[in-house]
């Protein structure tokens, strides 16, 4: 069955079909009953644009995107944008993992580091996708053994649906023909007050987040294996901050992160259940975006990288002008058995949620 390609975000979608690696690229728009609209390309299965009301019922795109698929494949390469990131999100110290007692070296994209999985990671790939109604796409890719340098043929799943009641939902599913590790997660950069030339910094957003304890990092933003409490520190969310708040005090991880680029270990009080973990908050526009998830941890990235790149209808992505919540497993687990595992073994099926659920602040 078709669907409309039509969409209020103003993409064409001729300008996403293309050859990727042998396959074609596509693009789908997803849109609930109340006129929110979500629109996904398979290559990267990257969110383009998401657009949501603001207080006064403008419509506008709270995510930063790209016109095109050169564009889409340049940005997603580079900075991540709106991709999916696996088979193992984050960094890993060194390019070095153990799995089924045998040792691997990666391919190093980030010296001396692979980060999220490298340059042959999910972010890079063209997915098999299926529209399955308005609301619905299914995503699957096969991940050969050896594929960027990861062992195992892993069957990875996605699925992406926006409800009636103005939700984002991901749903993640893989199996393997081996133990192997799996840890992915999506890197949407939201901006509530809506994308624009240039966008406005996020440092006025308001955040929550539902957690005691944070990862610290090193001077390379190598996970130290500590588990540290937010107590009486600039990582303390429990109760709303602005992003600018604290950004730029002297504080050894902040300098080290250049902002926050930090992974929030969220009260949950079961492994895999879908709970609560943050709140973010446009104060102009009274958007308002609530984070559920199923996993242990949550990175929150103030994309202290951006430097002015050039998005769709002209729009600019100046340093801080968007914010990340990566849901996910702690990263670089392979070099910290402590954190909890993300092994996938032979016969199990890995399930991962999170929701984006859109609101207007009371």
């Amino acid at each position: 069955m078709e669907f409309s390609k039509e969409n209020i975000t103003g993409l064409n979608p001729v300008d996403f079909c293309a050859k990727v690696g042998g396959k074609t690229t596509e693009f789908f728009v997803l849109r609930n009953k109340a006129g929110m609209e979500v629109c996904v390309c398979n290559f990267g299965a990257i969110i383009l644009s998401v657009m949501v009301p603001d207080r006064n019922g403008c419509m506008e795109n709270v995510v930063i995107g790209c016109d095109n698929i050169g564009d889409a494949v340049k940005l997603s390469k580079e900075y991540y944008i709106g991709a999916t990131i696996g088979p193992v999100a984050g960094r890993i110290i060194n390019g070095k993992i153990r799995v089924g007692g045998k040792d691997y070296q990666l391919p190093v994209n980030s010296a001396p580091n692979t980060l999220h999985s490298g340059e042959h990671g999910f972010h890079t790939v063209v997915w098999d996708a299926r529209q399955t109604d308005e609301s619905t796409i299914e995503l699957t890719y096969n991940y050969r053994d050896g594929e960027a340098g990861f062992p195992g043929n892993i069957i990875a799943r996605m699925t992406y649906h926006v409800s009636d009641d103005n939700e984002l939902r991901i749903d993640y599913s893989a199996e393997s023909d081996r133990e192997v590790i799996y840890a992915p997660t999506n890197h949407a950069y939201f901006n509530l007050s809506g994308v624009g030339a240039p966008t406005p910094s996020i440092e006025d957003h308001l955040v929550r987040i539902n957690s005691r304890l944070y990862l610290p990092t090193d001077e390379n933003t190598n996970h130290t294996g500590e588990i540290l409490s937010v107590e009486g520190s600039p990582f303390d969310f429990r109760e709303f901050h602005a992003i600018g708040e604290r950004i730029g005090e002297n504080h050894h991880q902040l300098v080290c992160g250049h902002g926050y680029d930090h992974c929030f270990v969220i009260d949950k009080k079961r492994l895999k259940e879908l709970e609560y973990a943050a709140t973010c908050i446009s104060p102009g526009s009274g958007r308002r975006m609530d984070i559920y998830t199923t996993e242990p941890g949550m990175i929150m990235y103030t994309g202290n990288y951006l430097s002015g790149l050039h998005g769709m209808h002209g729009t600019t992505y100046p340093r801080r002008s968007a914010v990340c919540f990566e849901t996910e497993c702690y990263p670089d687990t392979p070099a910290n058995l402590h954190f909890p595992s993300i092994v996938l073994r032979k016969g199990d099926i890995y399930t991962q949620t999170c929701i984006y659920k859109f609101s207007i602040q009371s």
